[in-house]
């Protein structure tokens, strides 16, 4: 049997981190961001063993994958299966674009679907792992949803709660620098204090007047005020809103821009690897099977 799922990759314009101690659905994170049309498409094959194993391929790289397997883990349980799980990635791992919880969430949706049981479960299960091996908090409930969301309240349904920005863009995307740990930042309590206070304050503007603009906008702010950003990502940044509006995806040293898409290409080229792609207004879903 098999199946094929896509999951949408999710930038970050600013987030405030949310831990629950006792429940792992109330973890998540409030804040803003866009999911993307690249992101991760996972082909998954089940068939009975004599002990539960999992192994998955990463663009054809047999590769550990922590947050899918832990995610699968969770919706298999004991069962005594063989789940085969090829992911190919639209964009690099540790860069601000949600691949973690992509990979995670497309492989759960198919292995969901393989095992009769509702995407819910599956949803449960990337944001569960995303959480215990701190890779993300807020990335599996956007890319679920889909479009330009602000994330009101951290974690998943009932407890967590989207609102969207009516719309769809072109963006284009910068990869300047080395990827980030998040586990990293997320573990770094002096960080932490910056990140709490500036996407807390920048969540409530954005509620106060909803639009891509003022998301841009307070993006802009929390990258300057929590001092994420390196020197170089904040010239490309400069270079960028010269032609347009960017930001730093959280957490990655890549930037995200929306404009003139052809003179923002060549702007950020100077500085990195680009690509443009544009916003995704589905969310996860079922592609075969």
């Amino acid at each position: 049997m098999k199946v094929i799922a896509f999951a949408p990759g999710h930038i970050s314009g600013f987030f405030e981190p949310v831990y629950h101690t006792q429940d792992t659905s109330r973890s998540g994170s409030r804040g803003a961001g866009i999911n993307l049309s690249l992101g991760a498409l996972s082909e998954v094959y089940i068939e009975h063993a004599t002990t539960p194993q999992i192994d998955v391929l990463v663009n054809n790289k047999v590769t550990g994958a922590p947050t899918t397997k832990l995610a699968v883990t969770h919706l298999l349980g004991s069962r005594p299966l063989h789940v085969t799980i090829k992911t190919e990635l639209g964009l690099p791992v540790g860069q601000g674009f949600g691949m973690s919880a992509a990979g995670a969430l497309s492989a759960s949706y198919a292995v969901a679907k393989l095992l009769e049981q509702p995407l819910t479960e599956a949803m449960k299960a990337a944001h569960t792992a995303e959480v215990q091996l701190r890779t993300g908090l807020g990335d599996v409930i956007a890319s679920c949803f889909g479009g330009i969301e602000i994330r009101k309240q951290p974690g998943l349904p009932p407890w967590g709660l989207i609102e969207h920005i009516p719309g769809a863009c072109q963006l284009v995307l910068c990869v300047i620098g080395k990827r980030i740990d998040t586990r990293k930042i997320l573990s770094d309590a002096s960080r932490m204090n910056d990140i709490v206070s500036y996407g807390k304050y920048c969540t409530k503007k954005l509620l106060e007047n909803p639009s891509l603009k003022n998301l841009f906008s307070l993006s802009y702010l929390f990258t300057t005020k929590t001092g994420l950003a390196t020197d170089r990502v904040l010239q490309a940044i400069e270079a960028a809103n010269h032609v347009g509006m960017a930001s730093m995806c959280m957490l990655g040293n890549a930037v995200f821009a929306m404009g003139e898409t052809d003179n923002l290409v060549r702007t950020l080229s100077v500085f990195g690897k680009v690509c443009t792609c544009a916003s995704d207004t589905v969310g996860t879903r079922l592609v075969e099977g």
